[in-house]
């Protein structure tokens, strides 16, 4: 498979500000660990998903990877050049291929602009595409997300939430990227419409060839849009793999108690609930050793002060635990498999 993005030991801190007297003695201001080492790659047509509690990084990497926040070090490569240190003109033509689809089409949308205006401003912005070119890619752009033509004059707020997203949807799609981060784009919907922008979702990547960066805490819409899973845990990812293997045998703590609190449909598979104490740690001062261990109930000495290492254990699966090797003969959590249907 062909590699789109590769990211690699990627940071990204955000200072914060300190009082005068710290500055006179010459004390060094603290700094939030938003993402702290992350390192994977996504392929053609691959949908990786990130998922992880509320404050794990996941938003924070998938602007880092699109530069909308630049990484504090690490590198990340697009389609095989290095974008980290990229700048002006030569980053902006880069940002042709790469696109976002936020969580909230309310926010993310103009509320003064019509939907025509919308979708073609990645076009416009970039002052090379003539008027007709921009009109048969907006009528193509519009089909393929199944917005009808006579809506291109009217406001977001005639539409509903799902619209909204489509609309969301098409301008990400009006310049033709290659991959395409979506943040929680279905969090925000009912869910009988987040069923149908996902299947959309998956209908546009076998059309277009598209890879996703699939941002969520939904495990159960990752486990119906990804093909491997990247679980993330206070700046960190802590298990990698495809999504069959990751959700019928976790090989990380913190993965387990997240697969464990999924509703099931059938009692009697219903998997025990793994609790866990506590919240996720602060960002700014993260534990010593695994971040995971002041929660973890698998927790030694050696967790509280030697942090574990995302490495492989097993074909394809990665996990940044002392003891993974434990969970391999564990018995499976459910008959859960890959990508399925939405419903």
């Amino acid at each position: 498979m062909k590699e789109v993005l590769r990211v690699t030991n990627v940071v990204k801190h955000f200072p914060l500000g300190t009082g005068l007297g710290d500055r006179l003695r010459g004390k060094k201001g603290q700094s939030v660990h938003a993402v702290d080492g992350v390192t994977f790659s996504l392929y053609e047509n691959e949908t990786l998903g990130l998922v992880g509690e509320s404050g794990s990084g996941k938003t924070t990497l998938g602007r880092a990877v699109l530069m909308l926040d630049r990484p504090t070090s690490g590198d990340v490569i697009f389609e095989g050049d290095s974008i980290s240190k990229m700048k002006g003109e030569r980053l902006r033509q880069i940002r042709k291929k790469m696109q976002i689809v936020f969580q909230n089409p309310n926010s993310s949308l103009d509320p003064r602009a019509r939907v025509k205006d919308i979708i073609l401003e990645p076009l416009r912005a970039f002052k090379e595409f003539d008027k007709r070119y921009q009109n048969e890619a907006l009528l193509k752009v519009l089909k393929s997300v199944n917005i009808p033509e006579d809506s291109l004059m009217k406001f977001p707020h005639e539409f509903s939430g799902g619209q909204r997203q489509r609309i969301a949807i098409a301008r990400a799609l009006i310049l033709n990227p290659r991959l395409i981060v979506l943040d929680e784009p279905t969090s925000a919907l009912d869910s009988s419409i987040q069923a149908q922008i996902l299947n959309l979702l998956r209908r546009l990547q076998s059309e277009l060839n598209l890879s996703y960066l699939f941002i969520t805490h939904n495990v159960g819409v990752v486990k119906y849009m990804a093909d491997r899973i990247a679980v993330m845990y206070s700046g960190k990812v802590v298990e990698l793999g495809k999504t069959r293997d990751l959700l019928q045998r976790p090989l990380h703590p913190y993965t387990i108690a997240l697969i464990s609190a999924v509703p099931q449909l059938d009692p009697e598979k219903k998997a025990e609930e793994v609790p866990l104490a506590g919240e996720i740690p602060s960002a700014v001062n993260p534990p010593k050793g695994c971040r995971f261990n002041p929660r973890c109930p698998h927790a030694e000495g050696i967790c509280r002060e030697e942090e574990p290492a995302l490495r492989a254990v097993g074909p394809g699966r990665l996990s940044a635990c002392h003891f993974a090797e434990r969970f391999l003969d564990a018995p499976p959590q459910s008959s859960t498999t890959g990508k399925g249907d939405a419903s």
